[in-house]
């Protein structure tokens, strides 16, 4: 018998909430009989999407919570406070094993609180790191860590190097994936204090692929499948890497329908040029997860389609098919004392 994921869904969550949240819902389960959809948030308003659409209804539930977390709020506060919002009715639910996982869309804050404070850390993972996946011109890079901890140490890293090899491996399917450290050259010496410190740690790592310090340009070349720095620098790489590769799809239009002739042109690389595109829409890979933790949590875009949505959930069923968690637990379990 197929065993069945179980997702709890901040339904409230996002720009797009709750249309478009619901809307991936429906397509996820959809697309896979194994999953379950927890549809957390407002009833009424949740209710009311669901009007009308066809789905088997041991494959969307409706829990409800009362309030929602504001993406200004004070993560700390807003979690502490607000014990029937969505993040933290769906959080409750993967701790206690009610849901395998949890995906939101909504505040990246509450959902870093949340993850570490409500779902836990497991044992010897020290900071859980977000961790995105990136195209590039060879399929994609995990970019570990692009969100959750801007003051990490040389330990850190290594650990999301760690988590992020086993990620790659297991969840994308890349043997022995290489591992590289973000820096601004390629030599050993070069680095701030962090990278410094990180890069000979790295190198003695035992079961780690570890193939040196990588330059921004280098990352969309593919130049690592992992690619390893605090969230400071990940999180402005992936805002460039997005605002970079939506300016270029812009201009490419633009151009592309500046003259009769350029239309005509368009028409017919249309088709090659689709599939192309769509490899460098990040919606294709779903969210981020928060690696390390208890119970899987998945961070997708604020401004999350339902094509993203239904991605993220998906994505969910693999992470638990592959125990990614127990491979996590046991690669980092024994390293250091207890929390």
């Amino acid at each position: 018998m197929t065993e069945i994921t179980k997702v709890a869904l901040d339904a409230m969550g996002g720009d797009n909430a709750p249309s478009e949240i619901v809307k991936g819902a429906l397509d996820a389960v959809a697309r896979r009989a194994d999953l379950k959809v927890f549809l957390v948030g407002q009833k009424d308003k949740i209710s009311r999407e669901l009007e009308g659409k066809s789905y088997r209804e041991d494959q969307i539930e409706i829990v409800e919570a009362s309030e929602i977390i504001e993406t200004g709020e004070p993560p700390v506060v807003a979690i502490r406070r607000k014990k029937d919002s969505s993040i933290v009715v769906a959080m409750k639910m993967v701790k206690s094993g009610e849901a395998d996982a949890f995906v939101s869309a909504g505040s990246s804050g509450a959902i870093l609180v949340g993850g570490q404070t409500i779902v836990g850390r497991i044992r010897g993972v020290e900071r859980p790191p977000l961790a995105s996946l990136i195209p590039t011109e060879n399929g994609v890079s995990l970019l570990v860590d692009c969100g959750a901890n801007v003051d990490a140490r040389a330990s850190h890293l290594i650990q999301f190097a760690q988590m992020g090899s086993i990620y790659m491996e297991h969840v994308v399917g890349i043997r022995n994936p290489r591992v590289a450290i973000v820096n601004i050259g390629v030599e050993e010496e070069k680095g701030n204090a962090l990278v410094k410190e990180t890069f000979p740690q790295l190198k003695e790592c035992e079961g780690l692929n570890f193939t040196g310090s990588i330059e921004a340009r280098e990352i969309p070349h593919g130049g690592a499948d992992v690619v390893v720095c605090e969230a400071f620098v990940g999180n402005v790489i992936l805002k460039l890497y997005e605002g970079v590769g939506s300016t270029l799809i812009g201009k490419i239009k633009e151009g592309l329908m500046s003259s009769l002739k350029t239309k005509i042109g368009a028409l017919l690389i249309k088709p090659a040029l689709k599939a192309t595109l769509k490899t460098f829409d990040a919606s294709e890979y779903g969210g981020a997860p928060l690696l390390g933790c208890k119970g899987l949590v998945v961070k997708t875009h604020g401004s999350s389609t339902a094509k993203e949505i239904s991605n993220s959930l998906i994505q969910c069923i693999t992470f638990k098919e592959q125990k990614i968690n127990e491979k996590i637990t046991a690669c980092l379990g024994t390293t250091v004392e207890e929390q």
